[in-house]
Parts: C-alpha cells; sequence; structure tokens
C-alpha cells in the first residue's frame, strides 16, 4: 500500500529564536564558497504563491502526486486541465529582487552553487548559471513511454488547439503551476498523448509522492560536500528532498544559514534563522557589500 506524502509539519516548541541579523549570512558571503538551496519563498515577490507560508497554497489545495496522476486518466485531465490555465500566468512571471541578488553573488564569485527546489526557471531568467533544478522544471515535458522531451510551448500549443474556447477563471495559481479548478470547470478537457508514440505525457517535474532522480541527489550531495557553507532562502525543509542537504551540511560542520519568515525543520542544525523577507533581506546583503544587482546586461 503506497503512503501519501508528507505535505505538512508542526514546529517543536523548542526551536531556536529567529532573528533579524544578517550579520552572520553576511559574513559567509564575504567568505564565498556559498551554496545557495531556494524554496517556494524566494518566488512569492514573483507573484507565485508558496505552499506552506501564510496563506500557502496547502491551505486550499492538495497537489498532485505520482501515484494519482499515473493511475488514473481522470487525474490526468484535471491536473492538464489547471496547469494549462496555471501556465498562462506562470509562464509570464519574472524574477524578483531576491532573484537578482542571488544571481548579483554569483557574477562576483561568492557562491560555489544554486540548487532550488522551485521549477519556475525564475533563477535563470534572471542570470544564474548552472542551477540545479532539484525538482524539475516546468518549462519541458517528457512521454512516461518513450521518454522524449519536448518543450512546454509545444505543448501549450496542442492544448490550446484541441480545447478552443477554454477559459475558466482560476480561484489561485499554486507553486507548482496548477491552477484552482473544480470539476465542473475541467468539464471534459482534452488531453493530447505524445506526438512521437501516442504515450503519457507528463512535466518533467518532480510530483509529490516521486522520488528525485539519484544521480541528481548525488550531484547536490557533492556541492555540499565542496561548500563552505549552505543558505536556505525560502523553504520550509518540510520534504526530505531539501532537508537532507541541511542535515549533510551540519554533520560535515559547515554553517547553515537560514532565511525564512516561519520556522522551517532545518532551524535546529542551522546557525542561524533570519525571520525578513526575502527580497529585501537580500538586496540589503548586496548592498553592504557594495554588490550592484540589475540586470546584468544594465549593468555592462
Amino acid at each position: 500500500m503506497r503512503m501519501r506524502p508528507t505535505l505538512s509539519w508542526t514546529p517543536d516548541e523548542d526551536l531556536p529564536l529567529a532573528t533579524t541579523d544578517l550579520g552572520p549570512v553576511l559574513d559567509a558571503l564575504d567568505t564565498g564558497g556559498v551554496l545557495v538551496l531556494s524554496g517556494a519563498g524566494i518566488s512569492t515577490e514573483s507573484g507565485i504563491p508558496d505552499y506552506r507560508g501564510q496563506g500557502g497554497s496547502l491551505s486550499r489545495h492538495t497537489p498532485m502526486t505520482f501515484q494519482d496522476f499515473t493511475g488514473s486518466a481522470q487525474a490526468r485531465r484535471r491536473y492538464w486541465a489547471r496547469s494549462h490555465l496555471g501556465w498562462r500566468t506562470f509562464g509570464r512571471a519574472l524574477p524578483n529582487a531576491g532573484h537578482r541578488a542571488v544571481a548579483a553573488f554569483a557574477r562576483h564569485g561568492l557562491l560555489s552553487g544554486v540548487i532550488t527546489q522551485n521549477v519556475d526557471g525564475l533563477h535563470q531568467a534572471a542570470g544564474s548559471g548552472g542551477v540545479v533544478e532539484l525538482h524539475g522544471s516546468l518549462a519541458r515535458v517528457v512521454c512516461l513511454s518513450c521518454g522524449t522531451y519536448s518543450p512546454r510551448r509545444e505543448l501549450a500549443r496542442r492544448l490550446e488547439e484541441a480545447n478552443a474556447g477554454f477559459r475558466p477563471v482560476a480561484a489561485g495559481i499554486n507553486p507548482d503551476g496548477d491552477a484552482d479548478l473544480t470539476d465542473e470547470q475541467v468539464g471534459d478537457f482534452r488531453v493530447v498523448p505524445c506526438a512521437q508514440c501516442g504515450g503519457v505525457l507528463k512535466p518533467d517535474v518532480v510530483f509529490f509522492g516521486e522520488a528525485v532522480p539519484p544521480r541528481r541527489v548525488e550531484h547536490c550531495r557533492r556541492l555540499v560536500d565542496e561548500a563552505a557553507s549552505l543558505l536556505v532562502l525560502g523553504s520550509s525543509l518540510t520534504v526530505m528532498s531539501g532537508l537532507r542537504f541541511v542535515r549533510q551540511a551540519a554533520q560535515a560542520g559547515k554553517p547553515v544559514l537560514i532565511i525564512n519568515r516561519d520556522p522551517t525543520r532545518g532551524d535546529r542544525h542551522a546557525l542561524s534563522r533570519v525571520a525578513l523577507p526575502l527580497g529585501a533581506a537580500l538586496t540589503s546583503l548586496a548592498e553592504r557589500l557594495d554588490i550592484a544587482t540589475g540586470d546584468p546586461a544594465e549593468l555592462g
């Protein structure tokens, strides 16, 4: 019997208190070799809600699981209808001050790498290179039968053609690009198959209940080994996919620093958790390091 994935976590009363002091983070960046691990919280200022923060999508929405998606044609219809609508908004999101600051830190040689739990591509859009997308990317689609990858924009075009006039109004958009729609709004939405073999198409993202590819995990573990410190940005660390790297860094004696307004599952392993809005906090750090955070092309 398959177990449902862990979607929530209740903080213990004895967790360390949060701070507003950015000093330890500033010291780590000034030293260099910082590995960034980002979560949904860094994208909220781009209009993409997080899962567990105040007003997070888990309060109204249960994400699609891998088991449901692969086991039910109706679940796939519901997912693709909602995701197709969500993509129209999700795909237009722009990087915010937090993404731009991370890219600026990398340009100045302060980072050893960036791992993101997000599937929105906003770190790359801000100019960060070599980003490890731990949970994949919504910009790609994969066939579960033949393994062919294709751009999401191509699938969006095919779904538009197959569902002319599909214009429901969503109650909200979620961090996985899924829009909140009722079954009545989904209606008889038509799902299109793989153009190569007719197989089932899936976004190239790791669903809840699905394992992160082992090679990707090992790559991230090597990045933790090579880093001088780990900086967590906007993640509750509720799921093990990100928490394991915090535990690895702490066990190796590397400083773990967290910027997240709410308590996280990794707080007890951290040197400090800074409870400040990410955009403002990262911009402040850049200013104190005398680093400009604008568009690289505009900065010359």
